[in-house]
């Protein structure tokens, strides 16, 4: 199958890539810069959200993979055009080239009425690709882990690995989480194109296994060899900074981001195994490669 995938350039677009290819679909990218770095795959230069380009990118396409995603607004993008304006400019050019099938990465808990713009906007996102007429599927996962990720090998590692003499956890670190593998996402992915039962579906993408955020942040630690005790920080403390340094572009947290951490994301894992066969590995056997780098001093 022909597949266009709109923002396909990140992690979890350079990981679906590759698995498309690997299931014998020829693969279109369309990102800001047209360039990337999977050996067969076409790369197209876009912008969705200003709606550029994507005519061109759409043509003799099949099927349409929305992943334009950020997490935090910066550099000129916003949440808006992420995650609003791309994704309606986007239906749009399917419906004109005749493209039917149309897959949406939206998010679990994406939601109005959270207060989070990140949440609210996916949310906004997926009614226009529920309203739209093609056969669509809309997948929404947990936290993504894998070789490359800005969760695990990321935040949780900078929190670990910062020169302090602890390690901060923001309250009482119970906050449930479900993460899933970046691998189970693209076969979600590459299943949804030519699954029937996918067709007019919004699903939640989780991992195998629950934990707080404390129990994320211990396996963590174990994995870098810390010995560094978790310091509590109270939540009330953090109700007054974080809105205090979230507009700071060097803030380590924005208040979109507190407000996700400390709603949690799991779901029943169920409804995706009645439509879906994934392997569901467990982050256990993955965070040996994503923590796989240099240690600090003092960790």
């Amino acid at each position: 199958m022909n597949v266009l995938v709109i923002g396909g350039s990140g992690f979890v677009g350079t990981h679906l890539s590759r698995y498309l290819l690997h299931r014998g679909h020829r693969v279109t990218v369309a990102s800001r810069r047209g360039q990337g770095a999977v050996p067969g795959v076409r790369y197209a230069a876009a912008n969705a959200g200003q709606n550029l380009g994507l005519e061109q990118a759409v043509q003799e396409q099949e099927a349409i993979i929305y992943l334009v995603g950020i997490i935090r607004e910066r550099g000129g993008q916003s949440f808006q055009q992420a995650h609003v304006d791309g994704v309606r400019h986007s239906l749009q050019a399917a419906k004109a080239a005749g493209v039917r099938r149309f897959v949406h990465m939206s998010a679990l808990g994406a939601r109005l009425g959270t207060g989070s713009r990140y949440f609210e906007t996916k949310a906004q996102g997926e009614e226009l690709v529920r309203s739209s007429g093609l056969e669509w599927t809309i997948l929404r996962p947990s936290l993504i882990f894998g070789p490359g990720d800005d969760f695990f090998g990321g935040t949780l590692r900078s929190l670990v690995q910062a020169p302090a003499p602890f390690i901060p956890q923001i309250g009482d670190g119970l906050f449930p989480f479900r993460p899933v593998w970046v691998g189970d996402v693209a076969a979600a992915f590459e299943q949804s194109l030519g699954l029937e039962r996918a067709i007019g579906v919004s699903c939640d993408l989780v991992g195998p296994k629950e934990y707080t955020f404390r129990q994320l942040l211990l396996l963590v630690r174990e994995q870098l060899g810390s010995h560094k005790p978790l310091f509590p920080i109270p939540l009330a403390l953090m109700n007054l900074l974080v809105p205090l340094i979230s507009p700071l572009p060097f803030s380590p947290i924005t208040q979109d981001q507190y407000l996700m951490l400390k709603a949690g994301n799991t779901a029943d894992p169920a409804p995706m195994r009645d439509i879906f066969r994934l392997e569901e590995r467990s982050l256990e056997t993955e965070l040996p490669e994503i923590l796989a780098s240099k240690r600090l001093v003092g960790s």
